[in-house]
């Protein structure tokens, strides 16, 4: 492997904006937290701040809507006709 031509890879902490959960592993993103720490079990991280995680995310937590998908062409038929020579 080249030296100097890799980011930096090391322990890293993501932390869940919505819900304030940390979740601590390995990424290039050590550089690019802007100082910004956290401790956690006794050690300081960097800190990089997530829109949507595992912790927030419908599908995870339980809470996202399935979409009927059943009845939209016959919605869109009713609503605007149906074209002459179409299917």
């Amino acid at each position: 492997m080249k030296q100097g031509i890799h980011p930096a890879y090391g322990p890293v902490v993501f932390r869940d904006r919505a819900t304030g959960d940390l979740v601590l592993t390995r990424s290039t993103l050590v550089e690019r937290t802007d100082g910004r720490t956290v401790e956690l079990d006794g050690a300081t991280y960097p800190v990089v701040d997530v829109d949507v995680s595992v912790h927030s995310h419908p599908f995870w937590t339980g809470q996202g809507r399935v979409l009927d998908a059943e009845g939209r062409v016959e919605a869109f038929e009713r609503r605007y006709g149906r074209r002459s020579g179409a299917r």
